[in-house]
């Protein structure tokens, strides 16, 4: 039921071909059917009473919005009035938002239905849904493997056809790399193009939201319904009106392939793959040439230092004082926030706040976050530079395919090492997507394109021009 466009399932709604309420029961069924992978963490019950209200506007002649009747499914670190909010930690196990994301919102004024919220690893601290509180999420192409992280449950909901399209945060690939393993459509947004408000902050200066969609037409239209300046959150931009896929000649452009993203570490297969698109993009008339980087070899290292450091900030305010789980048995002030802390948080939290909290303290601030900010300014003015030159750069979206359920946990720094490619979009702000262009056996294989700042149309419509090359689907 969910193998049309976005813009098809509305005009079928709209010219009652179909039913919001048959849309929703599907994406109700899909979930309940294929529990097992556990992409969802909470269900909205109001969702049935919600499409049966647009059937009746519709049916009634009235004006329906540009998502009339479309259920979706939303990481649960975005706020949405009335409905379980956990951001996946226990801490928030029993938080009811008062209001919803500015996101949510918009989204809800268009006509579309929160079916879902959708697991993630605690806090989005993860490159795997496993660092879950609720357990990890499958990967529906081989269930013994993991979706990728952090929004792993919203990628395994469009991948599973459980809904058409979901909501993610992206802070350092979390959006890219889950698509990339489950063989759908990540995109990170120009930072500040869509809202951060109502999301459960994470890194506040990488934190970006998007959607996870089956094609880029598809982001494109989510887009023009979520991007946009609020006066709730100043770090929004003005953002371009229409962001609508538009016939793209690949002929004449500049297409940098990044030599650090396809050098040593990277999987025989995922290589393989991105040098068959070069040459489908060289056929197709583009001009690719590689791009030295070397300074991308240090985007990890400050992506770990910066991200921790505004993670310790940012938790902070779970005390266990003004909202979420607080320990009845502690017996003053301290106790009741170590205690409540302690048992909200699990390791990954836990080790992140540390890290953080080190980097920023005085004997240790110059020496690490200091010299990792002077680092990513320097990062910044290269990608700037190097855009000067090419129109889009391109990569794996990840080393590897999808690694198997434990095999990193025990090894944080591995794990780590999961978000190398994606990182640096998030520390520079540049947009970036991931598209499905090949497999390997079982296991997709995602491309990164990355662009200019607040280039998103034009990294959208390359993009929906590169996935008709390879023509994955």
């Amino acid at each position: 039921m969910f193998n049309k466009d976005l813009s098809e399932l509305v005009k079928d709604v709209k010219d009652q071909k179909i039913t919001a309420t048959q849309l929703v029961e599907e994406s109700l069924a899909q979930i309940e059917k294929q529990k097992d992978l556990n992409a969802v963490i909470t269900i909205n019950n109001q969702a049935l009473d919600q499409a049966k209200k647009i059937d009746q506007d519709i049916a009634s002649g009235k004006e329906v919005g540009r998502l009339a009747g479309i259920p979706y499914i939303a990481k649960d670190n975005y706020l949405s009035e009335g409905l379980l909010t956990t951001a996946a930690s226990n801490i928030l196990g029993n938080f009811i938002p008062p209001y919803s994301a500015t996101v949510i919102k918009k989204l809800q004024d268009e006509g579309a239905i929160l079916v879902a919220k959708a697991n993630l690893d605690s806090f989005a601290h993860g490159s795997s849904t496993e660092n879950s509180d609720f357990g990890p999420s499958l990967n529906p192409h081989d269930k013994t493997r993991v979706p990728g992280g952090s929004s792993g449950g919203s990628a395994v909901a469009v991948a599973a056809g459980m809904t058409p399209f979901s909501l993610g945060s992206d802070t350092g690939g979390s959006i890219r790399l889950p698509a990339s393993f489950t063989g759908t459509v990540g995109y990170k947004p120009t930072y500040g193009l869509v809202s951060r408000y109502g999301v459960v902050a994470m890194a506040s200066s990488t934190d970006v939201m998007g959607p996870i969609t089956n094609t880029v037409a598809d982001s494109a239209y989510v887009m023009d319904v979520i991007a946009g300046q609020d006066p709730k959150d100043s770090t929004t931009i003005e953002s371009e009106k229409d962001f609508q896929i538009k016939a793209q000649e690949l002929k004449g452009q500049k297409i940098g392939l990044v030599k650090q993203y396809v050098s040593k570490g990277v999987d025989k297969p995922v290589k393989e793959a991105v040098f068959d698109v070069v040459d489908k993009l060289k056929a197709a008339g583009a001009l690719v040439e590689e791009v030295d980087l070397p300074i991308l070899d240090l985007a990890l290292a400050v992506y770990y230092i910066v991200m921790p450091a505004e993670v310790s900030s940012n938790l902070s305010r779970y005390d266990g004082i003004r909202y979420g789980f607080s320990d009845e048995q502690a017996k003053d002030l301290e106790g009741t926030y170590y205690q409540s802390r302690t048992q909200g948080f699990n390791d990954e939290v836990k080790r992140r706040i540390m890290l953080g909290t080190y980097v920023l303290s005085s004997g240790y601030y110059d020496a690490y976050y200091k010299r990792a900010q002077q680092v990513r300014s320097k990062l910044i003015q290269s990608f700037e530079d190097t855009f000067g030159s090419y129109d889009i750069l391109i990569g794996p979206t990840s080393p590897t395919t999808a690694f198997k359920l434990g095999q990193n946990t025990k090894d944080p720094l591995k794990m780590y090492l999961t978000d190398i490619m994606t990182v640096a979009a998030n520390l520079v702000g540049n947009p970036a997507i991931s598209i499905p262009i090949a497999k390997e056996g079982k296991l997709p294989i995602g491309l990164q394109l990355m662009g200019k700042q607040t280039a998103d149309r034009q990294l959208l419509n390359v993009a929906a021009a590169v996935e008709g090359l390879v023509e994955y689907r």
